[in-house]
């Protein structure tokens, strides 16, 4: 039996003036769907995601959501209120019968989150934002969510966390994203957004390039059959007799119709991304040499933050090393010291001769957005730009990047995420260069452009070194992987990022990555003050475990009355005749208390047993 709908668009039809981005379209997520939503930048992905979650009214067509469902939205770039502290900002996200006793779970979430309660939006980084506003969600419980690129700007232990999350929700969801990795391992349905209309596979996206092809295949037959029939109508139009003028004219209408519709397929068919990299003249056969290089950073708290410790390599020409830590771990640092444009503590860098660097910047600072992209990449003026060597004129350039030639006089401010990288890519593969330091290229690129982004730095005779946390792309790119622990730990493994893991035994734990790189500096000064090592504290649960523990009796008490309440309401034998919709509403509402509270049952033993386990410890 099929799984119920519960969010539908019928016959939706959105437009801006121009060519609709959609239109007749249909779409069903059905309970239990775990659906990604693909498609190129600009189909219109992220727009049909606001449509389905009411925040875009579509020009024609309905939207339909099965009652009592909470619907929960995280967009592509969160804009949180300013002044606002996260913690309370995370707390506005609880059901509303909640939001008394429900705290305890805003704790566990920045706990997990590894943010800062009394932090204020408007002063967090990229991925602070997104934790915050992904933490929100998940403590509204919601029954539909509908996530823009999640990923980005997480850091691999966070995305991994998220895939878990997303393995145990009940509900539906609808998910955006450019990873190829976590839209494999969370999807079971295969939403495709294709020059207007929606095609969907009943299979998660680990099937989707197979898809994809087959899809292309019929499409190049039936434009091979419509060339074929129109040949064959006007070889018999040349030919006919033209006696029977009436026929003649019935089959030169439909020739016509022919031709209309062998347009409108070619029209449709979407146009191809070009990109290459310029390459100068070849370096040095050793790159970069590091050895025993160390840095150190004092916050203004005056604890010791080590980023890099003792940390040695050597970088040769053709090279492409990964570099993969949590944020904040000093990746940055990392990349910084080794173009030798920060001074180690301790230990000493050596450049390679003949360096030509080109840095991609993942936060665009170097993108001016009152510039238009034509000033971009002409600064200097002019109409053209030199791409290896050749002079290329400025449109034809960008349009090899997918922009239309409207858009060449527009700022760079109106561009969306995809677009922006798009530019920042067109504008670095046009200076030659030797050694591409590339920080977080992959964000908010579809499918097509990594693919071919891919090929570019394949073909690239030239040294890379790669900040992602894309599994696939580094993968498919490195030939060395260097794994940061954020603690001052550094270790190159050979081959890609799932061999420098398996190498690794594995990623450090997500938990061990959060902690905070100043506690062992913070160790060690007490040792030193005291003459040894710190007294050691007796074991027991953590502040967080404990407050979760006394909140729990009275939430399970709660849960139990409103059992009871729904259960007297549902024994009336003429609630359902009176009011069917009612009668449901309830039912799941039972439903929903029964599995929250043996949640609620589950954890208080599980803190129960820790906390006498612990006590037993300590007594013993």
């Amino acid at each position: 039996m099929a799984a119920p709908p519960v969010l539908t668009l019928q016959e939706t039809r959105l437009g801006y003036g121009g060519t609709p981005l959609f239109e007749d379209l249909d779409l069903t997520l059905s309970q239990g769907a775990r659906a990604c939503l693909v498609g190129r930048n600009g189909s219109g992905k992220s727009t049909l995601l606001k449509v389905l979650a009411g925040l875009v009214e579509p020009d024609s067509g309905s939207r339909v959501m099965q009652g009592g469902q909470r619907l929960a939205y995280l967009p592509q770039d969160p804009h949180l209120p300013s002044g606002q502290s996260v913690g309370d900002f995370i707390a506005e996200g609880l059901p509303q019968d909640e939001a008394d006793v429900g705290r305890y779970r805003v704790d566990a979430m920045l706990d997990l989150l590894n943010l800062d309660g009394e932090a204020v939006l408007g002063s967090l980084s990229g991925g602070e934002t997104r934790r915050a506003a992904l933490a929100r969600m998940l403590v509204s419980e919601p029954d539909i969510m509908l996530l823009d690129e999640p990923t980005n700007h997480l850091d691999l232990p966070t995305i991994q966390w998220l895939e878990g999350e997303l393995a145990r929700f009940r509900g539906a969801f609808i998910v955006i994203s450019h990873d190829r990795t976590f839209l494999e391992n969370v999807s079971n349905t295969t939403l495709w957004l294709d020059r207007g209309r929606i095609r969907q596979l009943n299979k998660g996206f680990a099937a989707f390039d197979d898809w994809a092809d087959e899809v292309a295949r019929e499409e190049e037959q039936e434009l091979y059959r419509l060339r074929k029939t129109i040949e064959r109508e006007e070889h018999w139009l040349q030919r006919g007799v033209t006696g029977r003028r009436k026929r003649n004219q019935g089959r030169l209408r439909r020739l016509q119709e022919l031709r209309k519709s062998r347009a409108e397929m070619m029209q449709n068919q979407p146009g191809q991304l070009s990109m290459a990299a310029a390459e100068a003249g070849t370096s040095g056969k050793v790159v970069i040499e590091a050895e025993n290089i160390t840095k150190s950073f004092t916050r203004p708290d005056g604890q010791e933050v080590q980023l890099v410790n003792g940390f040695s390599t050597r970088i040769r020409r053709g090279d492409r090393v990964g570099i993969v830590g949590r944020n904040g771990a000093g990746k940055t640092t990392l990349i910084r010291l080794l173009l030798g444009r920060m001074e180690p503590d301790r230990g000493r860098v050596k450049l390679g001769t003949n360096l030509e660097v080109q840095v991609f910047d993942q936060q665009r600072e170097s993108l001016d957005p009152e510039a238009t992209l034509w000033e971009t990449l002409c600064p200097l003026g002019g109409d053209s730009v030199m791409v290896g060597g050749r002079q290329r004129h400025v449109v034809a350039y960008l349009r090899d990047f997918l922009f239309d030639e409207r858009q060449v006089k527009q700022p760079v401010h109106s561009l969306s995420g995809g677009e922006k990288n798009r530019l920042q890519l067109a504008r670095l593969f046009a200076q030659p260069s030797n050694l591409l330091v590339l920080d977080e290229p992959t964000n908010d690129l579809d499918m097509d452009t990594l693919d071919l982004l891919v090929e570019v730095l394949d073909d690239y005779e030239g040294t890379l070194l790669l900040v992602s946390h894309d599994r696939d792309f580094l993968d498919r790119l490195t030939s060395s992987v260097i794994l940061m622990d954020g603690r001052g730990g550094a270790q190159e493994y050979p081959g890609g990022y799932s061999d420098a893991v398996r190498q690794a035994g594995g990623l450090p734990d997500a938990r061990t990555l959060r902690e905070k790189p100043g506690r062992k500096a913070r160790q060690e000064g007490q040792e030193q003050a005291t003459g040894g090592k710190p007294k050691a504290t007796a074991p027991k649960l953590s502040y967080k475990e404990q407050r979760e523990l006394d909140g729990l009796p009275d939430r399970i008490a709660k849960l139990e009355v409103e059992i009871s309440d729904l259960e007297a309401q549902l024994a009336d034998p003429d609630f359902y005749s009176r009011d069917p919709q009612g009668f449901q509403a309830a039912t799941d509402k039972l439903e929903n208390r029964r599995e929250n509270l043996a949640r609620c049952e589950e954890r208080w033993l599980e803190l129960e047993d820790k906390r006498e386990r612990l006590k037993e410890g300590k007594d013993s």
